[in-house]
């Protein structure tokens, strides 16, 4: 069974083949077995999506905002119709268990809601002139065809982050998701058909970078560029965008510190520490990569997270009860049992896991773990670690952990627990990260920015910052 079969490549406001009807197998995390075979984009086929963009742009652009937003209202309708499928596809090609890709999906439903309401708020103003009988106007304009480049971890969420504030503004969009999860891109590509938008507004590739990445940013017709993904990509994007003068928003990879003082509830920041860091099996820019714990706490809080970790349920995302799934491939897993082993090494102290799971004999699967006494400089704490590696380390001093904290490149997210106003308003100003969580780590919000800082990028989706970064600014000076 191919479970792509309705769907493909999306472009002109049609689902079709690859122009040569090549195939690529899509491989599970849970069972290493073939779930489906998704086509794969030729260079043509990706320059007819961006000439399709093009005329898209052109209809798209002079549609008013409040028909704009009526569009967004019935595609958010259709994907909240769409729950269950969408729910399923996300755990049948990430693994994820199906809890968290319900959540996913409502997510994506969230930020077509927030956006759709956006696009009647993009205001320009009026500024007053030097010049007798003048006046400024300041216009905001859609910035034209749009390519979205994002990852597997999160395959509906991070094209919602793009897709929603893009054609609030009046953009159309050419999509290329990873090739490892194309099911999720194809579904939310159906549902925005319920938008009745013009042909060519959304275009779907999927395929290798020379067939897709490279003729995109070759073109002088894709205007903007956002991407989630590594900052070794990151980097690649802006050197290759420099020849036509792309406007880029980069989320990239994190590192994130998080810091437990003493005065911190300990059990409240257990329960909530544990669950983020194995969500989706360690696989988040955003999770604790980090965690500095004061002296004080420092022995309960090793014990009751290590507790924790071996309570979690592993699995097959589709059962109900799993609440970790596997790493997304071979190379992924090989990847975190080369770091386990390093630490190990090192001398860090291997508190629970480290292992693959005795019970589970296909998939990409490992187990919960949990280092303490893990040096700053060790690999497992210095780079950002998309596993279930929970790396902790102790502090003393508030001026030291804060120092340790921002001896990174990396810059997305910071968390601090703590019941003292003082240390959360010193943190917030000190950390050197695009977000700080002050006893939560829910950061990821349609009305909030989101991104970071250094290596992990610029720009913000996300609030009133993210549907700016599809818009042009144009200045008009009136003299009547």
């Amino acid at each position: 069974m191919n479970i792509y079969k309705k769907f493909g490549l999306f472009i002109d406001g049609k689902w079709r083949p690859a122009g040569d009807l090549e195939t690529s197998p899509v491989i599970s995390p849970v069972t290493e077995t073939t779930v489906g075979n998704a086509p794969v984009s030729k260079i043509a086929d990706t320059e007819a999506a961006i000439v399709s963009a093009e005329r898209g742009f052109s209809d798209w652009r002079s549609t008013t905002a409040f028909k704009r937003a009526d569009a967004l209202h019935k595609i958010t309708d259709e994907l909240t119709s769409r729950y269950d499928e969408a729910a399923k596809m996300i755990s049948i090609e990430t693994g994820k268990p199906i809890a968290q890709a319900g959540r996913e999906w409502g997510l994506v439903v969230d930020q077509f809601r927030w956006y759709a309401e956006e696009a009647r708020r993009i205001y320009g103003r009026i500024i007053e002139s030097r010049i007798p009988g003048g006046r400024f106007e300041v216009h905001h304009e859609p910035i034209g065809v749009v390519a979205a480049f994002t990852s597997w971890n999160f395959p509906a969420l991070l094209i919602a982050r793009k897709v929603a504030p893009a054609l609030a503004a009046g953009c159309s969009v050419v999509l290329r998701p990873s090739s490892k999860t194309p099911g999720v891109a194809m579904i939310l590509v159906d549902c925005l058909r319920a938008g009745n938008l013009p042909n060519g507004t959304i275009n779907l590739v999927i395929g290798p970078i020379a067939n897709t990445y490279t003729p995109i940013l070759a073109s002088k017709s894709v205007r903007k560029i956002s991407l989630t993904g590594s900052t070794r990509v990151g980097q690649k994007m802006i050197r290759d965008s420099a020849d036509t003068i792309k406007k880029i928003t980069m989320e990239l990879g994190g590192n994130a510190p998080m810091i437990v003082f003493d005065d911190a509830n300990l059990e409240a920041t257990l329960e909530a520490a544990v669950a983020t860091k194995f969500a989706n099996c360690g696989q988040v820019c955003v999770t604790l990569d980090r965690i500095f714990v004061h002296e004080n706490l420092y022995s309960a809080f090793v014990k009751g997270f290590a507790a924790r970790a071996k309570e979690l349920i592993l699995g097959d995302g589709l059962d109900p009860k799993v609440q970790m799934g596997p790493l997304i491939d071979a190379r992924s897993l090989k990847a975190a049992e080369s770091v386990i082993s390093e630490t190990i090494a090192n001398g860090a102290t291997l508190v629970t896991g480290g292992q693959r799971p005795a019970h589970l004999n296909t998939g990409h699967f490992l187990q919960p773990t949990v280092f303490s006494d893990v040096s700053d400089t060790s690999r497992v704490f210095s780079e950002e670690n998309f596993a279930p590696i929970a790396a902790i380390t102790k502090f003393s001093e508030d001026n030291d952990v804060f120092s340790r904290a921002n001896a990174s490149d990396m810059g997305l997210s910071a968390y601090v627990f703590t019941s003292s106003s003082a240390r959360a308003k010193r943190a917030i100003a000190e950390l050197n990260t695009g977000m700080v969580g002050i006893n939560s780590f829910a950061l990821a919000a349609s009305e909030a920015p989101f991104g970071g800082t250094n290596f992990s990028g610029y720009g913000r989706e996300g609030g009133l910052e993210g549907i700016k970064e599809y818009l042009n600014t144009k200045l008009a000076q009136v003299v009547l």
